[in-house]
């Protein structure tokens, strides 16, 4: 069975309840997480390293979680970004584009768990050409 390297990326814009011991970050981790474990007989396996970005708002690339994340899929370490909706990923159409772009140049796809968006699938490539 191939191995997929799966990295999960984490946003909430206000940094209020980040302090909490159980806060949104790790509540849009552990949904991702648990997604991934449902891919497991499709060789699905989440990395050690957490892509997380407490307090930053997604109208900005400038992102410290984001640009490791970016870092590693151009090292070639990760096949799927999984997100709990899109908007984490960015609130910025132009912004999704060049993501996109720079995923597909490194052979990474990305998933969000809550909304139809999966562009492991042709289906799912098809709809992301449509919206870009």
């Amino acid at each position: 069975m191939m191995r997929v390297r799966c990295a999960i990326y984490t946003r909430k814009s206000s940094e209020e309840g980040l302090e909490q011991d159980f806060n949104s970050l790790d509540a849009q981790f552990e949904a991702c997480a648990a997604y991934i474990k449902s891919q497991a007989s499709e060789g699905w396996l989440l990395g050690k390293e957490r892509y997380d970005d407490g307090g930053i708002s997604g109208g900005t690339l400038a992102r410290p979680g984001l640009n490791r994340l970016l870092e590693d899929i151009a090292a070639g370490r990760i096949d799927i970004v999984v997100v709990y909706k899109v908007d984490r990923l960015t609130r910025s159409l132009l912004d999704f584009a060049k993501l996109v772009e720079t995923f597909d140049k490194a052979d990474t796809s990305f998933v969000s768990i809550t909304q139809s968006f999966n562009t492991t699938t042709s289906m799912g490539r098809l709809t992301l050409n449509m919206l870009l």
